[in-house]
């Protein structure tokens, strides 16, 4: 307990609650410190003094109050550039362990040696901005509804319809890859056509997300396809590939100049449960590391799970370059040259969620609408048209009712999804 971390250590913060096995918090942070690097459930002659003196954990902080230990790790248990290896230890075994009853990991400070390893992301947010070409508002974007069923023309015309209407992106949803009525390959060349089109007539840079999530191998040639077809996105569902693939998936694209997007479906298997797993704030440390240019963080508003404080501080994980401990729910992190990435919010949005969502979230952001830019009354241009004309009456320091006076689009939104 009177170990002081150094800057070769990376720590690990972790809420932790008991099971009758247990005798305390204390004797739970040592299972945990041996489990996740050189101990085992006896004493063995192989465990030398000298090996115990070099690749020890230390549990330096305790707080039986929240339940919350932090233990730190000395670099040299990691293969530095190895996530997998890393989380393996760190967010492996331990949560099987009989002496727990749950366990979270809530937070990880990763040493400058570790950071090094890694190239973060390739574009952030300055230069997303550059190659938009949206400087002073949030990026708008919708997803295609339904989900899945249309075919690739139908899908390309959606996505002109939003283009048109006003907004920046367009991107396939997390289960939309490459199905029997919609194939990847035709609605890439239809989707591109269509957004060039939009471009010619908005005078607007215009953007398709297309999910490349698959097998590796496959994902690699489905961005070499997009890239040959002239689209300059693509969206990798981050937690169904896996934290390899999405390594490996960053450093084939390196010399590419496409942008990643990274969709966090499946993430609540993780991070819903307050007691067990580990929060989507270390998820987002992790996204930031291996280099993803844009993540999901949550609404705040909306209809997924996530409050305030929580997207406040992933988005401040994401975005800031230096991170200051503040002992029971964010570590320090100091980013050194690692790029920002640019945080996403997604679902359940409609036009009348903006004032909110500028509000609480700010400007650096994308913003996604999905059901509320297909739901308006007169169909995806004009609900395109109402988010444009949303976030145009908050940047103008108007509120909505007095811009939708003049903007009939805006109007029959606030018809539709205003209290009644």
């Amino acid at each position: 307990m009177d170990y002081e971390p150094s800057e070769n250590d990376l720590i690990a913060m972790y809420f932790v609650e008991i099971s009758p096995e247990c005798r305390n918090l204390e004797h739970a942070s040592e299972e945990i410190a041996k489990e996740s690097s050189i101990g085992t459930w006896t004493e063995i002659a192989t465990l030398s003094a000298e090996i115990a003196k070099k690749l020890k954990p230390s549990t330096f902080y305790i707080n039986k109050e929240n339940s919350i230990v932090k233990i730190a790790y000395t670099k040299e248990l990691f293969e530095i550039d190895n996530l997998p290896q890393i989380l393996s230890a760190i967010a492996g075994n331990i949560y099987g362990m009989k002496v727990l009853k749950s366990l979270r990991l809530l937070d990880i400070s990763f040493p400058k040696d570790i950071v090094k390893a890694y190239k973060g992301p390739k574009f952030g947010i300055e230069g997303i901005r550059k190659l938009t070409k949206v400087k002073d508002r949030p990026l708008l974007g919708t997803i295609v509804k339904p989900k899945v069923g249309l075919n690739e023309v139908e899908h390309a015309k959606i996505c002109g319809d939003a283009w048109i209407g006003g907004l920046d992106i367009v991107k396939d949803d997390e289960n939309l890859t490459s199905m029997t009525f919609n194939k990847f390959e035709k609605r890439i060349k239809e989707t591109l056509k269509t957004r060039d089109k939009a471009e010619n007539q908005t005078g607007e840079r215009k953007f398709y997300m297309p999910n490349i999530t698959a097998p590796l191998s496959t994902m690699k040639k489905r961005a070499d396809f997009v890239i040959e077809n002239g689209g300059e996105y693509v969206m990798v569902d981050i937690l169904t590939v896996g934290f390899s693939a999405l390594q490996e998936i960053r450093d084939y694209l390196d010399d590419k100049n496409i942008v990643i997007h990274a969709h966090r479906a499946m993430h609540a298997a993780l991070t819903r449960n307050k007691k067990h797993g580990m929060t989507m704030l270390a998820l987002s440390k992790l996204m930031r590391l291996i280099g993803m240019d844009q993540l999901h963080t949550g609404t705040v508003v909306g209809k997924m799970e996530g409050g305030k404080k929580e997207v406040l501080e992933c988005n401040k994980i994401l975005t800031a370059q230096k991170i200051p401990d503040n002992n029971t729910t964010m570590l320090n992190q100091d980013w050194g040259d690692i790029k920002p990435t640019l945080p996403v919010a997604s679902g359940g949005l409609s036009p009348l969620h903006i004032p909110d969502l500028i509000e609480i979230l700010g400007k650096d952001m994308v913003y996604q609408f999905g059901g509320g830019c297909h739901g308006h009354p007169s169909g995806t241009e004009a609900g395109a048209k109402a988010i444009r004309q949303a976030i145009d009456a908050v940047l103008n320091g108007s509120t909505l009712k007095e811009y939708a006076i003049k903007n009939t689009e805006l109007a029959k939104a606030i018809e539709k999804w205003g209290k009644k």
